[in-house]
């Protein structure tokens, strides 16, 4: 297929907008008329605002602060560090002068990432294995749940902006799953097609959390969460006097997560990837994935005279059906990176539109990645840049891997 038109200025962000709707709003959630920018700007040059201006003081006592939003100690970075744009290592990096509480705090969520994606790289889609085993529960009434405030300003964040702190995101997983008994697996899909930062890997992990995995103990999700970080919630809620979560939820034991031995391989899932650059010719492009949108991209920083090309893989977002939101950051990503080099848009089949390309590219611990590698053209290949790259420890527990690692 020929490639898409240039992308308009990241500057210009209903131009971005349009852009999206006009190529790729056929295969959004909200189709062509629905598609919207979230509540992040895409780019190099936002992310790089954004880690200018992070300053984690107080983080300790006020990352789990909901409301009001000017007291949120959250650092909203995790769309960045998501698509590439900053790495895990520099994120440790950039909070070094913080105080020591808070910078404890900080780099243990870090590593909390780190974990996840130690998981994913080993076990794949078999990540989500422990769940499907869970026992499912009746569905509980949830016919007024849109008269809830906590619940209908939650999902007017998830929907609108594209990123919810971590607080409420296990309140509405475990309203999900624990109290209302729905499939956890829709919920995780649901979150994936909105979140900016949506990924396999820490979104899986955190509602295997949210139900017991590992823990063998839910968290429940009741009123009094909301009035200790959002109080003012309860306090405009047309259910205040008869709170249909005003009690712990009726919760069985979460099911316990299968240990993965890290020197054992699983069918589908990545692996670390190299630990050296990996050549076998001379490439002629760089191929951009979305784990790898960043200037410091070890791809792109090693050959920063050639094209890079990014498809959009028109099968796998026919499939995933994500929201325009989604589509809007990415495109603000190329955009601002075809501000300095040359980018080639492609959408269609990710092996037809490589085809005969000798690609550089940086390995991704993701399973799409193995996939579409093994079918294209690779001249050279990086290491993807970890925090703790993956040493074969078996990952019991996020606890027990941390107590293992040299951080």
């Amino acid at each position: 297929m020929p490639s898409l038109p240039p992308l308009p200025s990241v500057d210009d962000t209903d131009a971005v907008v349009a852009w999206v709707a006009a190529h790729l709003g056929h295969l959004t959630l909200e189709g062509p008329d629905g598609v919207r920018p979230g509540g992040h700007r895409g780019g190099q040059a936002a992310a790089d605002r954004a880690l200018a201006t992070l300053d984690i003081t107080g983080y300790a006592r006020s990352r789990s602060v909901v409301l009001p939003e000017e007291r949120r100690g959250a650092s909203r970075m995790s769309p960045y560090v998501r698509h590439g744009l900053l790495s895990l290592p520099e994120m440790w990096d950039a909070v070094a002068d913080a105080p020591s509480g808070d910078r404890r705090r900080y780099r243990d969520e870090l590593l909390w990432q780190e974990f996840a994606r130690h998981l994913y790289a080993g076990l794949g889609p078999g990540l989500a294995e422990p769940l499907r085993r869970q026992q499912p529960r009746p569905q509980g009434p949830a016919d007024r749940d849109e008269e809830m405030a906590c619940v209908s300003w939650l999902r007017r964040g998830l929907e609108d902006d594209g990123w919810l702190v971590n607080q409420t995101r296990m309140w509405w997983a475990s309203h999900w799953a624990v109290r209302r008994g729905r499939d956890w697996r829709e919920g995780e899909d649901d979150f994936f097609r909105h979140l900016l930062d949506g990924s396999r890997a820490a979104n899986r992990l955190g509602w295997q959390w949210t139900v017991g995995t590992a823990t063998g103990k839910p968290y429940g999700f009741s009123r009094w969460q909301v009035e200790k970080r959002a109080p003012q919630l309860c306090r405009s809620c047309p259910l205040s006097a008869a709170c249909p979560i005003q009690g712990w939820p009726d919760a069985t034991s979460g099911p316990r997560f299968a240990s993965y031995d890290g020197g054992q391989g699983v069918v589908g899932a990545p692996g670390p990837g190299p630990s050296d650059v990996v050549t076998d010719g001379m490439p002629t492009a760089v191929w951009l994935t979305a784990e790898s949108l960043g200037d410091a991209d070890p791809a792109l920083a090693a050959h920063p005279d050639l094209p890079a090309v990014f498809v959009f893989d028109e099968p796998l977002l026919r499939r995933l059906h994500l929201s325009g939101k989604r589509l809007v950051f990415l495109a603000e990503c190329l955009a601002d990176l075809a501000s300095r080099r040359n980018v080639d848009l492609r959408l269609g089949r990710v092996p037809d539109e490589l085809a005969g390309t000798a690609l550089a590219v940086t390995f991704a611990p993701v399973p799409g990645f193995a996939v579409r590698a093994a079918s294209v053209r690779l001249a050279e290949v990086h290491p993807w840049p970890w925090l703790e790259r993956p040493a074969g420890q078996r990952l019991t527990s996020y606890s027990a891997w941390r107590k293992g690692i040299r951080r």
